[in-house]
């Protein structure tokens, strides 16, 4: 092949698959030694000056350290077609290659068609690398795609130049998909496989669905509207938070547009499912107020180590607080990352009583007094022993029913209920800690949750402990079963 057919060849390879030069000479290089190999069976390589397009041919050999026992990594033992020792190597390194050039074969028909396949072998190679590299820089984007086919419930579909996949599980439910349909899809994740690029789209992810509110809305796309966050149930439900830089705007008339036209262009794009904008808010509890919409909130109890609030709703709210199946909670409770507990205005209060009652039980216990004195002190905001140990006596005498020598009575019994608990407290830690995989900020929790001793902590299901405490499953599991076997259950 002359040099001016070979630069047009090469070009031309470049041009279709879309890969460099360089990937095609070297293609052609490794194609050519292949080929030289088999015919002669020895090692060859072959260079190719890329301004002259000359080729050269090079017999080589694998310097490998001087000794016995040698096995090339492949497992090809010593061979002196194919290696030679350091001491013969005229001081060329290990690994590196003795080569002496050879004449360059003219091949025939076998031969030429092993140099295809290795070229079309080579090709496919840089043409998956290519397709990774450019589709790894676009994950996170929406785009077009065409279903060629589904099969078992998966959409494999074109992508423009490559194929991709949604599985199953990234579609939305009960969506009807055929051949040639267009729509559009989040890439999620690519993949290099021997088989190609693998490239995995989902219309089911959130972040799918915060894109189609940025090609619809130009205030986000500019930056004076930021998403805050998005939950979803796929084809039913979805909620969508956003705050605005500019006080002037509304930003939740603005993703819905005029008469409900960008919002209506997402759901469309989303198989009808219903989205609801919803106002961002700093403050964790008016932010979980805005979520929850439309139902109306009457009050939130908030319990911070916990990570959780309490929302009570009038009865008549509760079902649409709720949601079908649970869904608006649920989806409320997503997009916050609160744990929400939804009760009508009367459990709520009657919850309170309870927890009230219980406060009053354990102060009275505590200082020896009756529920009448406890109740009069929790009244006054004395809720607990330190409270009142570390109260100035005169805010204590200030109380009607009180006189000095009773505040002095008290705060003495509150100080030795003091020194009784961190007694106590000592004492249920080690033993808590003795559990594998319990640390001090989770004994600390446990022992105000009144989890006092091993036998306690066995006694929890895995749910009640992660209430105690955030945690992985896995790991409130493994704990409470080491608590169990400490305990003998499986003696």
């Amino acid at each position: 092949m002359e040099s001016k057919e070979l630069f047009l060849m090469v070009e031309a390879i470049s041009n279709e698959k879309n890969i460099s030069k360089e990937d095609v000479f070297e293609a052609l290089e490794e194609a050519m030694a292949v080929a030289t190999k088999k015919r002669h069976d020895i090692d060859a390589h072959v260079k190719i000056d890329r301004k002259t397009g000359d080729f050269s041919t090079f017999r080589q050999w694998m310097v490998i350290v001087d000794g016995d026992n040698f096995v090339d990594d492949d497992g090809t033992e010593f061979d002196a077609a194919l290696h030679i020792h350091a001491k013969d190597a005229n001081g060329v390194d290990v690994d590196d290659f003795v080569r002496e050039p050879m004449k360059t074969e003219e091949f025939g028909r076998i031969a030429a068609q092993i140099v295809k396949q290795v070229i079309i072998q080579k090709m496919r190679e840089a043409e998956r690398e290519v397709i990774v590299a450019d589709y790894t820089k676009r994950v996170g984007e929406v785009i077009m795609v065409t279903v060629k086919r589904v099969d078992r419930g998966n959409a494999y579909v074109d992508m423009g130049g490559a194929d991709g996949m949604i599985s199953k599980f990234d579609l939305i439910p009960n969506e009807s998909i055929r051949k040639n349909d267009r729509l559009k899809a989040y890439i999620k994740e690519v993949k290099s496989s021997p088989r190609g690029a693998q490239i995995f789209l989902s219309r089911t992810v959130p972040e799918m669905m915060i894109e189609l509110f940025e090609m619809e809305v130009p205030e986000i796309s500019e930056g004076v509207i930021e998403i805050m966050g998005a939950s979803r149930d796929p084809g039913l439900r979805s909620k969508l938070s956003v705050k605005t830089k500019d006080k002037r705007l509304d930003p939740i008339g603005s993703c819905i547009g005029m008469r409900g036209a960008r919002v209506q262009a997402v759901s469309n794009e989303l198989n009808g499912e219903r989205v609801d904008v919803i106002l961002w808010d700093e403050d964790p509890a008016q932010y979980v107020i805005n979520a929850m919409a439309p139902a109306e909130v009457s009050s939130i109890v908030i319990d911070e180590d916990k990570n959780s609030m309490d929302i009570a709703v009038e009865e008549d709210q509760l079902a649409l607080a709720i949601g079908r199946g649970g869904q608006n909670i649920k989806l409320a409770s997503r997009l916050t990352g609160w744990k929400l507990n939804v009760m009508s205005t009367s459990e709520s209060n009657d919850k309170q009583v309870e927890e009230n009652q219980k406060i009053s039980d354990k102060l009275a216990e505590q200082l020896g007094v009756d529920s009448e004195v406890a109740g009069v002190l929790i009244d006054e905001g004395f809720v607990n022993i330190d409270d009142i140990a570390d109260a100035d006596t005169g805010s204590l005498e200030n109380i009607e029913e009180f006189d000095a020598s009773m505040v002095e009575e008290l705060q003495e019994r509150a100080s030795d209920a003091q020194l009784v608990q961190a007694l106590g407290d000592s004492e249920s830690s080690d033993l808590l800690m003795s559990v594998k995989g319990v640390n001090e900020d989770l004994v600390q929790a446990l022992i105000e949750a009144e989890i006092t001793t091993v036998e306690d902590l066995a006694e929890l299901s895995v749910d009640e402990l992660l209430d105690i405490q955030t945690m992985d499953k896995e790991a409130a599991s493994a704990m409470i079963m080491t608590a169990r076997e400490n305990e003998g259950w499986f003696k």
